[in-house]
């Protein structure tokens, strides 16, 4: 029994895997670029980093090899813990602007609303404004003895607080600047999440006698639930590097409320910069690395079994 070739058939297939080993070419070369950038501003210095954190930084820079030494001192150390609790409770004070900004997001994307574009512009100010500038003014607006906010307070008969002096409010006051500065960015997103939902479903929903709570919790936020998922997981991972605020606001180190807003980036910025402690604070800064990435896995198994019960 003979076999026949199909010479045919054979020339088109080497030319099919030719004309995609030509695509694939192209398609390593498009992505090189932004590889090669992400290879050199972020994967290397993330190795750099574990690396010095298993050695002790001289004073003039040399490195010894400690094994897990910077390790085992941060479960020890009691600032790292009392840094990573305020890390946590500013996170968790930062999340409450996201029903926040989904309720005035809503709000702004209503057709009968008038100047829907003068509301979104004055919400977005503070994105596009200075960090330092955002920081400087709202520490201006609540100082204790001269800040507007308590001589307003004063004006209705409320005694205002120290509130970045006091260890109880300042905390708070860094959190409530942080929902401020972050609302027009993510108003911004859930307009663009609510502008997709289509106006069918309002309008059946509508015919079938559904108030507006009950459409907002029924067809808006099942709809824009990604959006929301994104929002949530931006939000985690900046609350968790929060440093510029607390730097600006706190004014000195010798503030007595600083121990009760020190996050761990802060606590991180002192070891290595001001006490030059570089492979300590290398040990810091892959510590809330592990932390950020536990916490964006935790969100996205809960995003699934969302989706899944939904």
């Amino acid at each position: 029994m003979s076999t026949e070739t199909n010479p045919t058939g054979g020339t088109k297939r080497r030319r099919r895997l030719g004309i995609r080993g030509r695509e694939a070419l192209w398609g390593y070369g498009l992505i090189a670029p932004t590889a090669l950038g992400l290879g050199v501003f972020y994967v290397w210095p993330v190795i750099q980093t574990l690396y010095v954190s298993f050695n002790s930084w001289g004073p003039f820079g040399g490195l010894k090899w400690l094994g897990l030494d910077n390790y085992r001192e941060l479960f020890k150390d009691e600032a790292v813990g009392r840094s990573l609790l305020n890390s946590a409770l500013y996170t968790l004070m930062v999340l409450i602007g996201i029903p926040v900004a989904l309720v005035l997001a809503n709000l702004l994307n209503r057709r009968l609303l008038r100047g829907k574009s003068f509301y979104r512009v004055l919400y977005f100010l503070p994105v596009v404004t200075m960090p330092t500038a955002v920081a400087m003014i709202w520490r201006w607006l609540l100082n204790g003895d001269f800040g507007l906010v308590n001589y307003l307070l004063g004006k209705v008969g409320i005694h205002g607080a120290n509130w970045l002096s006091d260890p109880n409010t300042a905390l708070i006051a860094i959190a409530a600047v942080g929902i401020w500065a972050s609302l027009g960015y993510n108003i911004i997103l859930f307009v663009a999440g609510l502008q997709s939902v289509p106006d069918q479903l309002y309008e059946a929903a509508e015919l079938d006698g559904a108030g507006p709570v009950t459409v907002f919790f029924k067809v808006t936020l099942p709809l824009v639930s990604p959006t929301v998922f994104f929002v949530a997981v931006i939000t985690v991972i900046n609350a968790l590097q929060v440093f510029d605020l607390i730097y600006l606001m706190m004014s000195t180190s010798a503030n007595p409320a600083l121990p009760a807003t020190r996050s761990i980036v802060y606590l991180f910025y002192q070891r290595a910069f001001m006490e030059n402690d570089r492979s300590y604070g290398a040990a810091i800064a892959f510590l809330l690395m592990i932390i950020i990435v536990i916490c964006t896995a935790v969100q996205f198994r809960l995003q699934k079994r969302w989706v899944h019960y939904e």
